[in-house]
Order: C-alpha cells, then sequence, then structure tokens
C-alpha cells in the first residue's frame, strides 16, 4: 500500500543503519530516500534519525515511530492473510529465528510438509542466539522464535515448551554405542567435541560437572553442531546434542552416527520454546503453522 511506503522506507533505513545501505537494498538511490525522509521529518517537526559521520541513529522521536511503524506492518500482514484466507487462498510470509538445532531436520521437515498444503506461504529461516532471536520478536523482523533455553523477556509469550533430554553424539563403531544410555562418566576415557559455551547444551553440561569430581575436557570445540556430528562420525569422539537437531527414527536420513540419551540422574533436559511476541496477533499463516508444530512436538517429544 503506497501510503506506508515512507513508513516502510523508516524501517529499511533503521535496520540498516545509513541511508546508503538502506538505498541499495530499496533500490533507488540515495539522495531520493534522504529526501523522502526529509521531508517526513518536516511534516512530523522533529528529526528521527541522528546524522552520524558512518550513518544514522534513531532518535528518541524515531524510536516512537518505529514502533509504530513496525506494528503497522505487522497489522497489514496479518490482515492481508485473513483477506487471502476469506478468499480461498493460503497465502502469507511467515518468519522464523530459530536455534541451530532446528536446521537441519525439524525445519524442513516440517516447511515441507505446511507448503505441500500451502504452497502460496513463503518463508524465511534465521539462525539466531536466544537473545537475538527474542529481539527479532520484539522489533517484528520474524513471527516465531524457536529456541533453546530462552533468556526470560517479558515481552516474549511462550507458545509451546518441550523437553529436550540430552543425547551423547558418537560413530556407530564406538565402544559406548552398544549402551542404550549413557552416564557421564562413561564418557571419560574418551576424547570429547563439545559446542562452545555460549550455547545451552554446554552450559547443562558445565553445570552437571560441578556436582561431580571428573571433568570432560573438549579435545575439539565448535559453534557448528553440523560439524560436531560429522566429526563424531570419523573419530572416536563423543559429542553431546539434542534430539530436535538429530534425524528420527522415521527420517529416511543415512547417517554415520548414532545417538545415545545421557542419563538424567547426570543431566538434566534442556528445554526447547516456541514463541511469539506478548500480544501480538499472528498473521494467519504464522498462527497455522505454528500449531503444525506444537502437533509434531507433542508427537515426538511427549513427556
Amino acid at each position: 500500500m503506497r501510503h506506508l511506503e515512507t513508513l516502510r522506507f523508516v524501517d529499511v533505513i533503521a535496520r540498516a543503519g545509513s541511508i546508503r545501505k538502506a538505498a541499495d537494498t530499496l533500490a533507488i538511490t540515495s539522495t531520493a530516500l534522504n529526501r523522502r525522509l526529509l521531508a517526513l521529518e518536516d511534516e512530523l517537526g522533529v528529526p528521527i534519525f541522528e546524522r552520524l559521520p558512518r550513518g544514522v541513529r534513531l532518535t528518541a522521536a524515531g524510536e516512537l515511530l518505529i514502533d509504530h511503524i513496525r506494528t503497522q506492518i505487522s497489522d497489514l500482514e496479518r490482515v492481508r492473510s485473513q483477506i487471502a484466507q476469506l478468499a480461498g487462498e493460503r497465502r502469507g510470509h511467515v518468519a522464523i529465528a530459530c536455534s541451530q538445532a532446528l536446521l537441519p531436520f525439524f525445519l524442513p521437515q516440517q516447511i515441507s510438509r505446511y507448503r505441500a498444503q500451502n504452497p502460496g506461504v513463503t518463508f524465511s529461516v534465521n539462525l539466531r542466539d536466544r537473545e537475538a532471536a527474542e529481539a527479532a520478536l520484539i522489533d517484528h523482523s520474524v513471527d516465531l522464535a524457536l529456541v533453546l533455553e530462552p533468556v526470560r523477556v517479558a515481552d516474549i509469550y511462550t507458545l509451546y515448551k518441550v523437553p529436550q533430554p540430552i543425547s551423547a553424539v558418537m560413530s556407530v563403531d564406538h565402544p559406548l554405542a552398544a549402551k542404550p544410555k549413557i552416564r557421564l562418566h562413561d564418557c571419560v576415557p574418551y576424547p570429547i567435541a563439545l559446542p562452545n559455551i555460549r550455547y545451552g547444551v554446554r552450559y547443562l553440561l558445565e553445570a552437571a560437572q560441578m556436582r561431580v569430581s571428573y571433568r570432560l575436557l573438549p579435545a575439539v570445540e565448535s559453534d557448528s553442531f553440523e560439524f560436531l556430528r560429522n566429526y563424531a562420525a570419523v573419530e572416536h569422539v563423543i559429542t553431546f546434542q539434542v534430539p530436535i537437531g538429530l534425524p528420527d527414527a522415521q527420517s529416511d536420513y543415512s547417517v554415520p552416527f548414532c545417538h545415545r540419551p545421557v542419563d538424567g540422574r547426570d543431566l538434566p533436559a534442556a528445554s526447547l520454546y516456541l514463541a511469539q511476541l506478548k500480544g501480538r496477533v499472528l498473521p494467519v499463516a504464522a498462527a497455522r503453522f505454528a500449531e503444525q508444530m506444537m502437533r509434531e512436538f507433542a508427537r515426538r517429544f511427549a513427556v
């Protein structure tokens, strides 16, 4: 809608932090974009952005305006999807911020299943850590967040919470692969590969080791769970991940690693949260996709 065009331009400038970068994104000249911005500032009677040597920054008035703009854009997308629903069409866009564990198996399966019934719906999937995912909800960059052990923020509403018992991942011929369940002290004689400390799995492992006399010292560390899984397949190391990041029993994936649950006495389960911005009415497409995921969580991870 043309009356929202200038407001969308302001949103793009705020996200880019630069009129020139925003103009590149919008495929217009920076002069034309700056002219639109100056006209809006003149109409409001206050500057929206503080001009800096290397970009722009929202003023206090700009902060108020950008909240209004993002709410307006979000509400418009919701109404558009509802109108399409009335017309018998399934259209819309679903934007998701998620932890790394959701990327290899779960989300590809769920999005493919949803789009098979709703081919007019598009998706954007953005890898974000816990804090960044929640920030994306707050600034309306995404509709839904799927994160492990999120930081508790008052503006976030939890749609669903599912336990994720930690699994030990190893090669199929690893000596511990024959065990149905792993104790942490079983892992001491073997090399360990761990995610970096900022990840929830590593945090839980470190907390668990505070209660015992032994330490699992990593021979390899990485911020990539895919690398850690693949590395476990080529050396007799043990790494740790959550079930949502591993192929389920019904998957067709041929993988050279196996995974076994870690005994809950040694390591408590993590929690996976499906969340949205509190007080926001989701567009139809996002709401229905969230419902589909909740049904799948209940099927796969029922307590």
